[in-house]
Formats: structure tokens, C-alpha cells, sequence
């Protein structure tokens, strides 16, 4: 009987055609193992992002953001109650004036008064939408990295994106920053993979995504840098390291990129011209965001750079975000982070004033996260020992958690529940008809929840105005909204502070008011009619 031959290296002597092939397959079995298990991670990723975010999900705007969403909230509920006219969205704090305010593409607050038609009013109807829109994005962010950083880089980024603390509280607010970087990233990823092939089903994916961002939120503009420089690196084909320049493109490439032009731009310039008419010719005029754009002093942005390293990113994540901006790969496509980031510094420069409210940094948490998983498939090569990588995989990945959870958690803890208890109130002891006379410090979640118009107090065309500078000029703008109808004047516990400094105007709140309501979070007065 034939023993069996023994196989041994012999057989395939050193580059041969055999070893080489076996090699090969083996490369390409261990890059299939290292896909799944890197997919698999990411959903578990994607699924625990998911489930942080519903966490309170049900309470109302009174966290540390409550009155962004409350203005949003209530041209939601305006949509509702006054016939959903899509292109007229309104406030609650323009006295007995209809109160349409220039704001961006009213989608959101559309959607969920369609939704409280059918469902009632609830507060996680307009929270759920940021939720839907991050999770839609995230598979989306994943392959984007992984088509420039690679497959480890990938996974880190997903994980640091999914939990950074800015990026978590956002994405669960009734806003429109979250859904907006969603769709720039589902855009961006589209355009990149138009780069590759130039086939119109990707160029058209990607230009409804970004149209819809900027029409969400304008200031998404600065995704315009990384397509840009998409553009002028050039266009490959299924080699990425083949280019294209800008010159020899063919007349089909052109032709996209003018249709991509088109279908981002002209929706966005049409809407905001239309957002602007509404802001000159109706009272309050006002357009959400304007005075934004102003360049402000070194202090300024330094604590913009500290806030966002900190509790916007923790420093774990700024740390590696910027050894990562040193040691990422150099390819072509790769560089679009560094675009991206460049963009982002300018538009803080330029809009520094807007930039004192932190979603507007939102942006940077994507960036900060693929540089942050590039460094970290940078130091996991660097490393022979696999169970080291995995020790000090294990040690960032809780240290930055932990963190998170420190930065994230005092965002939740309610700021304006007095505000919302005098709303309430007020919702339960005045008419309908009744305008209210808010010191509020600008934020509009007691009309929110009173169900009622009025101003804030003080106030100027209807904005906020700041705190009185004597008694005289807190009694000349009280008379002023009295003889605009105002029947009912609130302090809260924020303000009570004014009857104690300004002597004068207290005596005068006594003579033309009553005290109808008191409580240690707000005081109601009913304020005497005058004629007008």
C-alpha cells in the first residue's frame, strides 16, 4: 500500500507560482475574517449609539438647550395649530403680531406637526428626528472612513463619533444641526464614490443629500471644502491613486459637476432669499442666525478650543485626534479631513460670535473622530504583541467612555423647569387671547408651554434685550407692552433678582400689576389694561 506523499515546502520552492498563490488566498482570506468581524463591531456600535441616545428621550426642553428647541418646537406646533403653512414658519414671542420669522428649511418642525396630527404633541417626536438621522448616517460614516483610512481606523472612529459627548446630546435634541451633519455625511460619502466611477446614481444620491443639509442648517456650507478639493485632486477610477486632473476631464465629468452645482445650490438660494423677504417685511424681523458672523477677540476663541476639547470632545479624543492629524495616511482621497478641518477653523474665525453656542462645533466631532481612529490603526501596526493592542485598546476605549459620560451627563440636568412650571401655569389660569410679558432671558420656553404669545422682557423688536440698566428703562419698556396689549407679567427665578435691584420699577409692578401666582420658581402678575 502507497503512503501518502508528504507535502513540505520542497514541493514549492520560494517564489514560485504555487506559494505565491496560496499567500494570496491567504491575504485574502484574513482581509474577508477582518471585514465581517469589523462589521459586526460596527453594528454593536451602531446599536448601543442608537440606545444611548433614546435614553430620556421623553423629557422635555428644559435641559441646558432648552431654548433652541423650544423656538423649533414651537414652529412645529404653530404648523399645527394654524394650517401648516410650510413657508411661513412662526414663533411665539412676537406679541399679538403673526410672529413669521426667516428660518432655515422648516422640514423637521413640518414632519413632527404631521406627527402630532396623528400622535398628539410630544417632546419625543421632535428629539426622535436628530436620533433617526445619526442612525441612518452612521453605516454611512463608517465606509467613508474606511475607503480613506482603512478598515481598524474605521471601526475607532465609529466608536469615538458615536460617543463623543457633544455628538450624543446633539444627536437627541430637537434641532437641526444633528440631522444636517447626517446628511453631509451621507453626501460626502456619495461624492466620494462618484470620484471613483463618475456614474450618475451616487453624483445624484450625494447632491440631494447635501442640498437637503444646507437647506437644514446654511452653516453645513463648509462641507462645500472636502467636495471641493474632491474635485480639484481629481477624478479616478477604480485605482485610487490614478488622477485626473481638473483639465482633462471629459465633457460627461463636467456636465455632473454643473448638474451637482445646481441641485446643492439653487434649492438653498431660493429658500433663505425667501427667509430673508420674510424677516424684513413681518415683525419680529427676525432670521435665525443673524449677527452670528462676527470676529471676536483671542480670549473668545480660546475658550471656544478649551470648551470644545473638553466637553464637547474630552480630551481623550482631542489628543488622538491630533496625532492622528500627523500620522494619517497622505493619499489623495485621505486629505479631505484635513479640508474639512481647515473649514471648520475659518468658519469659527468668521462666525465667532455665533460660535458661542456649542452645536455650532458640531461639525468637528467627525473630523476630530476619523483623525482619532487613524491614529489609533497607526499605533495598533506599530504594536507586535496582540494582547498589548488589545490592553491598551481596552484602557482608551474606558477612559474615553467614562469621560463622556462625565461631560454629557450636567447637559441632561434641567435648567429651565421653572420655566416651564410658570408655562404650565399660565397655560391653566389665563385666556387664549392673553400676551405675556416675559422675564426670561430670552428663552421661549414658557410661551412653549403656556400655549400663549407675548415678548420677552426686555425686549427690542421683539428680541431679547438683556437685563435693565436702571428702573427707568425696565418701567419705559413694561408700559411700552402694555399699551401693545400685554396682560400678564412673569419672573422667574432667574429674574426675581430685578424687584430686589430696581426699587423703582418694583413700585411701579405694584401699582400696575397683581399677584396672581407665587411660588419659589416664578411669580404671575395680572397687569392692568391701559388704552392704546
Amino acid at each position: 500500500m502507497r503512503r501518502p506523499e508528504r507535502v513540505c515546502c520542497s514541493r514549492f520552492p520560494a517564489g514560485s507560482e504555487g506559494l505565491t498563490s496560496l499567500a494570496r488566498v491567504r491575504r485574502v482570506a484574513h482581509r474577508a475574517t477582518a471585514t465581517r468581524a469589523a462589521t459586526t463591531l460596527a453594528i454593536v456600535l451602531w446599536i448601543l449609539a442608537v440606545g444611548v441616545r433614546l435614553i430620556l428621550i421623553v423629557q422635555p426642553y428644559i435641559d441646558h438647550w432648552s431654548w433652541r428647541q423650544s423656538d423649533v418646537a414651537a414652529i412645529a406646533q404653530n404648523f399645527l395649530k394654524n394650517g401648516f403653512r410650510f413657508a411661513y414658519p412662526q414663533v411665539d414671542w412676537a406679541g399679538d403680531a403673526t410672529g413669521y420669522v426667516g428660518t432655515e428649511f422648516p422640514i423637521l418642525p413640518f414632519l413632527a406637526a404631521i406627527c402630532y396630527k396623528f400622535g398628539g404633541v410630544h417632546e419625543w417626536i421632535g428629539r426622535s428626528q436628530a436620533v433617526i438621522f445619526f442612525a441612518v448616517s452612521l453605516p454611512f460614516f463608517f465606509l467613508l472612513v474606511r475607503e480613506t483610512f482603512g478598515t481598524t481606523a474605521a471601526v475607532w472612529t465609529t466608536f469615538f463619533f458615536s460617543f463623543a459627548p457633544l455628538n450624543i446630546f446633539t444627536g437627541r435634541s430637537f434641532m437641526p444641526d444633528a440631522p444636517s451633519l447626517s446628511l453631509s455625511i451621507i453626501g460626502l460619502y456619495f461624492f466620494l464614490r462618484w470620484t471613483r466611477d463618475q456614474k450618475w446614481t451616487p453624483l445624484l444620491m450625494a447632491a440631494i443629500a447635501i442640498s437637503l443639509s444646507l437647506l437644514i442648517k446654511i452653516t453645513s456650507i463648509v462641507i462645500a471644502a472636502p467636495l471641493l478639493y474632491l474635485v480639484a485632486a481629481g477624478i479616478g477610477d477604480s485605482d485610487r491613486n490614478t488622477i485626473k486632473p481638473v483639465r482633462s476631464r471629459d465633457h460627461r465629468s463636467r456636465l455632473q459637476l454643473l448638474l451637482f452645482a445646481a441641485i446643492t445650490l439653487l434649492p438653498s438660494a431660493i429658500w433663505y432669499w425667501h427667509a430673508y423677504q420674510i424677516a424684513e417685511k413681518f415683525y419680529p424681523h427676525h432670521f435665525f442666525g443673524a449677527g452670528g458672523i462676527r470676529i471676536e477677540n483671542f480670549s473668545w476663541y480660546s475658550e471656544i478650543a478649551w470648551r470644545t476639547a473638553t466637553s464637547g470632545l474630552t480630551p481623550i479624543l482631542s489628543i488622538m485626534a491630533v496625532i492622528g492629524l500627523f500620522v494619517a495616511p497622505r493619499d489623495k482621497a485621505n486629505r479631505l479631513f484635513h479640508w474639512w478641518l481647515a473649514a471648520m477653523v475659518v468658519f469659527i474665525v468668521v462666525a465667532g460670535y455665533g460660535n458661542r453656542h456649542p452645536w455650532y462645533q458640531l461639525p468637528l466631532v467627525p473630523i476630530a473622530a476619523a483623525f482619532a481612529g487613524a491614529a489609533c490603526a497607526f499605533f495598533g501596526s506599530k504594536i507586535p504583541s496582540r494582547i498589548a493592542v488589545m490592553t491598551l485598546s481596552i484602557i482608551l476605549a474606558s477612559s474615553f467612555l467614562i469621560l463622556a459620560f462625565v461631560y454629557v451627563r450636567p447637559l441632561y440636568e434641567p435648567s429651565a423647569a421653572q420655566l416651564r412650571d410658570a408655562g404650565l401655569e399660565l397655560n391653566k389660569i389665563t385666556a387664549p387671547g392673553a400676551l405675556i410679558v416675559a422675564a426670561d432671558a430670552g428663552d421661549p420656553t414658557m410661551f412653549y408651554y403656556a400655549q400663549r404669545k407675548g415678548w420677552h422682557f426686555l425686549e427690542s423688536d421683539a428680541i431679547y434685550n438683556g437685563n435693565p440698566s436702571d428702573s427707568q428703562q425696565a418701567i419705559a419698556d413694561l408700559e411700552r407692552l402694555r399699551r401693545c396689549g400685554a396682560t400678564h407679567l412673569v419672573f422667574t427665578s432667574n429674574t426675581f433678582w430685578w424687584l430686589d435691584s430696581y426699587p423703582e420699577f418694583a413700585d411701579h409692578v405694584a401699582k400696575v400689576a397683581t399677584l396672581v401666582e407665587a411660588t419659589p420658581e416664578f411669580r404671575i402678575y395680572k397687569l392692568v389694561s391701559v388704552t392704546k
